[in-house]
């Protein structure tokens, strides 16, 4: 049986190593099962704290994808065996892909990330949580939670709020596909090399002079990106998200009803935008308004509450909202016809929603209390 995540570590002139971690699904374009998200939470924890270890690199086998997102299919077989029920597997799922992007976040040695091909929900946690976040000329990055009846968890809470203007709720209901100029104009990628620069990048890293300092060591790194890119070949392209960013602003004013029907109105002769009006309005009409409530969250919260927010949403999403339907629809009988709970959005209640957004754990006893 395949290694599903591969730990190396790589010598470097200077004595120290790097620690590397590859995701090795490559058929399932590197999806996290819990069998890695538990793996990779075990081995970072080492890496964080083992003194030789200067810097760790997140990457994934093949050639089409970084990450795809999490193994939905394994909670939905799960959660259908349980309705109306928390099940101890999307639970668990949850709390330990939550607690693994908290590390990165909180990891103090840089972690670089090549975020090549496919980055998408549990692989876009990843991402950003990452201090050096590479993109390349094939990065196709989203937040597609919309159409399993979900809406953009691992960290989204926080990192949605934080971009320009509507953007994140932009991203969070149509589902866009962004390329790397899109990435770095909302702050998901902060570097941009071509796919071809890997192994160059990988060569340069063994002869960086890292030290015991991690602020000089994520300077070092930082140094050597903005060389490296200085020097790319490949075009960066651009942004429809920044070229476009004041009409992304009009059509997401206003509340969800607004936002609906400014979606549903909308005559536009941009593919891009074609595309994510027709993802948006295919949605689930509960995972809209809990991307409207994720957007009334706001940047006052911290990164902790924001996870344990998640939690709780999640894990409700499986057992009271469309998730099943959903994941059902696009993944297990694959007739992409989801049958949805509510067919619009009005006909929701305040009670409808509240279901989704009580925790199922008071502070004391939350999973994530420990955050």
């Amino acid at each position: 049986m395949t290694q599903e995540v591969i730990f190396q570590t790589l010598g470097t002139l200077s004595g120290k190593a790097i620690g590397v971690v590859t995701l090795n699904i490559e058929k399932a374009l590197n999806a996290l099962t819990l069998d890695m998200v538990k793996a990779m939470r075990a081995q970072l924890t080492l890496w964080q704290n083992d003194d030789d270890i200067a810097l760790v690199v997140l990457d994934g086998s093949g050639d089409k994808a970084f990450c795809a997102g999490g193994d939905v299919r394994a909670i939905y077989h799960a959660s259908v065996k349980m309705p109306n029920q928390m099940s101890a597997v999307g639970c668990e799922f949850f709390t330990q892909e939550y607690q693994l992007d908290y590390l990165l976040h909180q990891f103090g040695k840089p972690v670089l990330v090549w975020g090549d091909g496919i980055v998408m929900g549990g692989g876009l946690g990843l991402m950003a949580a990452s201090s050096h976040r590479v993109l390349t000329e094939t990065s196709r990055i989203a937040m597609p939670e919309v159409t399993i009846g979900l809406y953009p968890d691992v960290g989204a809470s926080y990192f949605l709020n934080r971009m320009p203007g509507k953007t994140g709720l932009f991203l969070g209901l149509t589902a866009y596909n962004m390329n790397a100029a899109d990435a770095l104009y909302v702050g998901l990628g902060n570097h941009f090399l071509g796919r071809d620069d890997k192994e160059p990048l990988f060569d340069a890293l063994a002869d960086i002079k890292w030290t015991d300092n991690q602020q000089d060591n994520h300077q070092a790194l930082t140094q050597l990106l903005n060389a490296m890119q200085d020097n790319v070949s490949i075009e960066l392209g651009e942004s429809p998200l920044a070229q476009f960013q004041q009409q992304i602003d009009l059509l997401m004013a206003g509340d969800i009803e607004d936002v609906h029907y400014q979606l549903s109105s909308l005559q536009t002769d941009l593919p891009w935008l074609q595309r994510a009006q027709k993802t948006a309005l295919a949605g689930s009409p509960l995972s809209w308004h809990l991307i409207f409530a994720q957007a009334r969250l706001g940047t006052e919260i911290t990164l902790a509450e924001c996870f344990k927010w998640e939690l709780g949403v999640s894990v409700n999403c499986c057992s009271k909202g469309d998730f099943c339907e959903g994941v059902r629809a696009l993944l297990i009988d694959k007739d992409r016809n989801p049958k949805w709970r509510f067919s619009h959005i009005q006909q929701i209640t305040d009670a409808d929603l509240s279901a989704l957004l009580t925790s199922p754990w008071s502070a004391d006893n939350h999973p994530l209390r420990d955050l």
